[in-house]
Formats: structure tokens, C-alpha cells, sequence
């Protein structure tokens, strides 16, 4: 019950802060793109959560107690078209606050269509829902409210979440206060739509969708690269030290123990752990005793390796002795971009016909992961943050998969419209990522068996 709670414990902290870590990189890059963002969690949605409003910015930031992740929405993100969207906005902007049948009345469509229109609006923080107790309702009801309203804006229109806001201009209107924009409702939309993600350019797009895996992979640069530093590589020494002795081996037999230095075989001096492998060769393949000199201790020893005559051995039973070196910065960093190439070269082979089951036999779901965290908690903290690392980095190549709906997936549909010149449908989007959950679905499966497997059957 300890390595259980241990496991969900540390799966949940190391994957709540690499997904939120990662949520930061496309909420930073919204940010500097121009692009509204009204909420930025660590967790997932939740009406009960912990939060502040930032006054820079508007952005709701805060935690929620489902720990499995983070979210950031980035207004307009979704692709949708009404030519109802410009004479909507114009009207709620005009009336300050308005009740959804008198807008669907004024349009002359339906409630359904009418909530579709504000549901946009409302993603773009272009208008805001707006909560009457008198009518039973409360921000985080599951429903929309009755009625809609403006927002906060300054003279030149800015809303809070607007870069460069100043509400204490001249001309500032609050919450749910009419006010005519001085511009037609086609031009007013635009106005709004800039300042969303489907306003920005395939540049700026490509940008926010890079940041979120980018960050990612530059925090498991950093931190596989620190953790080489402070902790070390192991590496095989040349000297000639043996590092253990296999069991039932000829050097078992021959009293031979981890720590001995070989000095010389059947009287030839030796003095480094390749030059001992390429003395005792010749006798392995020919199945011929012959003596080694090592010292134990400081103590100088001979025995002899009794081999079966004429029938050739694969092998003495000793391997060499491991080393920790700690490696410059340079060096470091070589190794964890290196480190990093291996990483994405296993994250692609996924996508390959004939590599893919290959792929999936050696991965884990959450539950390995979870399980691999709490053992590298119980290691220590540096092992702990090296794992981080690791995961970092595969979290980062596996959302550069170009498949929707992950950030690859989504830059794939981006370059397939700037050069077409052509919008893909929002029906087609969805049924790609449709197509795309169902193929995730089947790794999160058999990754799950892998588990169940190695750690619960296995265990």
C-alpha cells in the first residue's frame, strides 16, 4: 500500500509539472505573440480551485485539485465561422448586456445558434457570460447563463487582457457598459479577431504551438546536462581492474574477486583493461590453463585459469571496472543533446509501420512512469531531477509528432493551409484527431499491458 501511494504520489507531481511546464511554454508565447490568454492552471478544470487575476494581463492564474497536468487557453483557438459573429458582437456591444433570446430575436435565429454565437464571442474574450443570483446563477455552473455583456475596455478599446491597456484613460467603459465602438461591425470583429489565435499569422501560430514541447526540451537540456555535472557519468575504466566476477565462471575458480588488479597473464605484463582482454584471448579460444599475476590489497598473488582442455571458453567471467567522471559544461551538454537525439529518433520510429510495436513493446504508460518516479525519489533528489529530465524530454518529442491533436499534428494542418492557401474544415480537423485519440488510445493499451506486466505480474 506505501510503494502505491508512493507511486501515485510522485507520478502526479513529476507529471503535473512537466505538462505545466509545458502549458507555460504556449502561454508565454501567446503572451508575446498578442494573443489573449484568460486562464493559465496547474491541474486540470475544475470549479474549485485556487486563483488570482493578474492585473498586467487578465489572465486567471491558479491551481486546481485535479493534479494530472495543467491547461492554458489561448483565445481562438478553435476554427469558427458565422456570418452572424460581427452583428452579434455589435449588438451586445451596443446594449452593454443582453439577454440571449433578445439577441437570437434581433438576429432572427435560434437560442441554439444565438449561445453558439456568444460561446465564440466569449472564447475570444471578445463579450463575458454574466451571472445573476436573482436567477439562481453562479460562475462554474455547468450551463451558460441567460445573459451576456461587455467587457472592461479603455479608450482604445482594450481589454484587460489586451497588451497596453491603460483603463485609467479617458473613455474607459466597465463591465456590462454600452458603448459604440465608432467602427462597423465587420471592422469591430476584426478588430477583436487580431487578437486571437486564429487572427495571428502561420509564423506567429507555428510559434505558440512550437513553445509549449520547445520549453520542454530546453528544461531537459538544462537539467540532464546539470545532473551529468553534479552527479557524474559512469564509465568503463581501462584499468586493469576487475569491477565483478560472474558466478560459476573460470575466475570464480580460479579465486579471482572484484577489486583485483591483474599485473601480467602467463607472465606477460599488463597494464590496461583492453591489453588484459587481448592477452587472455588467444588462450580462451584454444581452451589453454594459464596463469595470472594481480595484487590484492597490496599483496601480489599468481593464480592459474583452469580451462577445459582444447574446448574453446566465451569467456574469463570478470568485466571491468566503472568509473564516475564528471564532465566539463561543453561535455555535458554534448552528451545531453546526444542524449536528446536518441530520445527523438525512439519518438519517431513510433510513427513507422515497421517500427512501431517494436517501439510500444519497450514503453510505459503512467502507471511505469509513476511507478519509475517514486523509485528515483527513494534514489535521491539528483536521481529524481535526472528523471525529470528524461521525461521533459520525451513529453517534448512526443508532442512534435505530426499528429493532431498534439502541437506536431496541429503544425502539420498549419503548413497544410498556408500552402494550399485553403482552410481545413473544422470537420476534418476533428476527424483527424479523432483518428489521432484512437492511435494514442492504442498506445496508452498496450503501454498499460507493459506495465501491468513488468510491475504488478512481474513484481
Amino acid at each position: 500500500m506505501i510503494g502505491v501511494v508512493s507511486a501515485i504520489f510522485w507520478g502526479v507531481i513529476v507529471l503535473s509539472l512537466l505538462v505545466f511546464v509545458h502549458e507555460g511554454g504556449h502561454y508565454l508565447a501567446a503572451r508575446v505573440c498578442g494573443v489573449r490568454v484568460t486562464e493559465f492552471f496547474l491541474g486540470m478544470p475544475c470549479r474549485f480551485k485556487l486563483s488570482r487575476k493578474s492585473k498586467g494581463h487578465g489572465t486567471e492564474v491558479g491551481v486546481t485539485p485535479i493534479l494530472l497536468g495543467g491547461y492554458t487557453r489561448i483565445c481562438g483557438m478553435e476554427n469558427t465561422t458565422d456570418e452572424l459573429l460581427a452583428p452579434a458582437l455589435m449588438i451586445v456591444q451596443r446594449a452593454g448586456r443582453i439577454s440571449v433570446a433578445d439577441l437570437a430575436a434581433k438576429l432572427g435565429c435560434d437560442m441554439d445558434r444565438a449561445y453558439g454565437l456568444l460561446a465564440t464571442l466569449t472564447d475570444w474574450a471578445a463579450v463575458k457570460p454574466h451571472y445573476d443570483p436573482a436567477l439562481g446563477e453562479r460562475e462554474g455552473q455547468s450551463d451558460w447563463p441567460a445573459s451576456f455583456e461587455t467587457l472592461r475596455r479603455d479608450g482604445a478599446l482594450l481589454t484587460e487582457y489586451d497588451r497596453g491597456h491603460d483603463f485609467s484613460l479617458a473613455g474607459t467603459t466597465a463591465y456590462g457598459e454600452p458603448r459604440d465602438p465608432g467602427m462597423d461591425a465587420e471592422e469591430f470583429l476584426a478588430h477583436e479577431r487580431s487578437r486571437t489565435y486564429l487572427g495571428c499569422g502561420f509564423w506567429r501560430r507555428c510559434a505558440m504551438l512550437l513553445a509549449g514541447p520547445l520549453v520542454n526540451l530546453l528544461l531537459a537540456l538544462v537539467v540532464v546536462a546539470g545532473s551529468f555535472m553534479v552527479t557524474g557519468i559512469q564509465v568503463a575504466s581501462n584499468e586493469p581492474v576487475i569491477g565483478s566476477v560472474t558466478a560459476d565462471s573460470f575466475a570464480e575458480a580460479a579465486g579471482l574477486e572484484a577489486g583485483d588488479r591483474i599485473t601480467a597473464v602467463d607472465g606477460q605484463s599488463v597494464s590496461t583493461y583492453e591489453g588484459l582482454v587481448s592477452a587472455i584471448k588467444s588462450y580462451l579460444s584454444s581452451g589453454t590453463d594459464f596463469t595470472i599475476d594481480y595484487e590484492r590489497d597490496g599483496v601480489r598473488y599468481e593464480t592459474t585459469v583452469d580451462l577445459v582442455d582444447g574446448q574453446a571458453a566465451e569467456y574469463l567471467g570478470i568485466t571491468n571496472d566503472v568509473v564516475t567522471y564528471y564532465p566539463s559544461l561543453g561535455q555535458s551538454l554534448r552528451a545531453s543533446v546526444a542524449y536528446g537525439g536518441l530520445v527523438a529518433e525512439y519518438a519517431a520510429k513510433l510513427i513507422v509501420p515497421t517500427h512501431t510495436m517494436e517501439v510500444l513493446d519497450q514503453s510505459s504508460s503512467v502507471v511505469g512512469i509513476s511507478v519509475m518516479a517514486s523509485e528515483a525519489a527513494s534514489a535521491g533528489v539528483p536521481t529524481l531531477v535526472f528523471f525529470m529530465g528524461a521525461i521533459s524530454m520525451s513529453l517534448g518529442f512526443m508532442n512534435l509528432l505530426p499528429i493532431p491533436p498534439l502541437d506536431g499534428g496541429k503544425i502539420l494542418i498549419e503548413v497544410i493551409q498556408a500552402i494550399s492557401k485553403r482552410q481545413v474544415s473544422a470537420r476534418t480537423q476533428s476527424i483527424v484527431s479523432y483518428v489521432g485519440l484512437a492511435f494514442f488510445l492504442f498506445v496508452f493499451v498496450v503501454a498499460m499491458r507493459n506495465d501491468i506486466l513488468n510491475f504488478v505480474i512481474g513484481g
